[in-house]
């Protein structure tokens, strides 16, 4: 006999409504997770969401012979803008297979090693910002790194340099935040609400999004380069297996998709520098390898002999949960009988989509001892090859998982050891107590820091 999945009380007709704010899901779901555990469901406007949170039970719904990703919600509602795109598409679009198989060789490890100096040497970029404007004035830690991750991407992947590190921010970041903000709130709102009251501002922001993408295939065709980047492999690639390219509009799509995919790494980093600031200890030691390994100019070889660093940034991820979460269902089936979890421990209807959240997943204490504890030292070596597989999916699952985690790993870890190896950083409030919201990706709440050259 299964179960029941705990779930909040609720209200009639609305259910659980108000158990979520729009304005932050993913701590209220955080919340939710810390107090009914590794399974609980919600029931709003006559949907029933399930929600898994203990490591065991993610590990096995991710197992790809039985449950595969579910596009439904927020991704659905981000389709008006990048359509069937990576991100977006459903199992069954053609169109997955065929961007993928163009996209991922620009994007696999071996090729990592060419975009090395545009990401270091951008981030020197804003280190001098910094240097410059000097350590008076309190700075968003979080806006800066945005401003950061957009030019490297832009550069990196589609070959043009924005200058929008300082002066006035690049539309796209506002666009970014606006649209996917509201691809979280509508599904939770009737539709004639949405179209009513909330279309323009989707639609506006859609608008800026695509002349982004529009502008940099227009650079390009204006400004021919042997350049062997995503850009290129957009405009001018074929899939292996059919032969198809992709269309305008289809190139527009993936443009888009990037920088929003990317904009959890800007995230991580904020909240890395968080915990390092209560943690200093943690800084002295990650300062003593970076001084022991890189001598002079930081290059490409250097970032395999820094498994401190690597500790800090999983046990970062860890607890950071920059990426939220991702969406699972069960694979379809004429079968339609319940579909069992943990041995049938618990049941779910045979169509019934479920969500994973990280905040739940990555503290699970039958996992981590201590599990709100930063410790880097567990995310290193044996202690790390021992976890279980669901705590490290910051990238997602197997054939869906994030077609850019090589890149963003290396970009984190870039970034990170270049500012605390070249600057030193103070909370402006020292009571600061870390919150979060966000919609495709979590970020510390009201963070502000004084930045400054690191003292010798």
């Amino acid at each position: 006999m299964s179960l029941p999945i705990p779930k909040p009380p609720g209200v009639p007709l609305l259910g659980n409504i108000f158990d979520v704010k729009p304005a932050n899901t993913w701590w209220s779901l955080k919340t939710l997770a810390e107090k009914y555990g590794e399974i609980f469901q919600i029931k709003v406007l006559g949907h029933t969401i399930v929600f898994v949170a203990g490591a065991a039970l993610a590990e096995e719904i991710c197992d790809e012979k039985r449950f595969r990703k579910y596009v439904g919600g927020p991704i659905v509602e981000i389709r008006y803008a990048v359509h069937d795109a990576l991100f977006t598409a459903y199992d069954d679009e053609a169109s997955w297979g065929i961007a993928h198989r163009i996209i991922a060789p620009k994007l696999s490890p071996q090729v990592m090693a060419d975009l090395f100096v545009d990401m270091r040497d951008t981030t020197g970029e804003l280190i001098n910002v910094w240097k410059a404007a000097g350590p008076t004035e309190p700075r968003v830690l979080l806006k800066d790194l945005n401003r950061l991750n957009l030019e490297a991407t832009t550069l990196t992947l589609f070959g043009k340099k924005l200058n929008c590190l300082d002066g006035p921010e690049h539309p796209m970041i506002q666009a970014m935040e606006d649209s996917t903000s509201e691809a979280m709130k509508r599904p939770n709102r009737p539709g004639l609400l949405n179209w009513l009251l909330y279309g323009s501002k989707f639609k506006s922001s859609t608008r800026v999004m695509r002349k982004y993408g529009e502008d940099l295939v227009s650079y390009r065709q204006s400004n021919p380069t042997d350049r062997q980047d995503v850009l290129s492999a957009l405009l001018n690639g074929r899939d292996p297996e059919t032969g198809v390219g992709l269309t305008e509009s289809q190139v527009i799509d993936e443009i888009v998709s990037m920088p929003i995919g990317s904009s959890t790494a800007p995230c991580l980093i904020t909240a890395s520098i968080f915990f390092l600031l209560r943690n200093p200890d943690v800084i002295t030691k990650a300062r003593a390898e970076l001084d022991s390994v890189i001598g002079g100019e930081f290059t490409y070889e250097h970032l395999a002999q820094l498994p401190y660093i690597e500790g800090i940034m999983r046990e970062s991820l860890r607890l950071s949960f920059a990426a939220p979460g991702f969406n699972i269902e069960p694979i379809p089936s004429a079968d339609k009988r319940p579909v069992q979890l943990a041995g049938g421990k618990y049941e779910i209807a045979h169509n019934q989509p479920m969500i994973i959240v990280l905040a739940g997943v990555n503290r699970d204490p039958t996992v981590f001892e201590d599990p709100l504890k930063f410790e880097p030292e567990r995310m290193m070596g044996q202690q790390f090859e021992r976890l279980p597989a669901a705590v490290k999916k910051w990238y997602g699952n197997g054939k869906r998982e994030c077609i850019g985690k090589h890149y963003a790993w290396q970009w984190n870890m870039i970034v990170l050891s270049m500012l605390i190896g070249a600057m030193d950083f103070e909370m402006v409030n020292p009571g600061y107590e870390l919150v979060q919201d966000g919609w495709f990706n979590i970020r510390p709440v009201d963070f502000k820091v004084r930045v400054k050259s690191r003292a010798a």
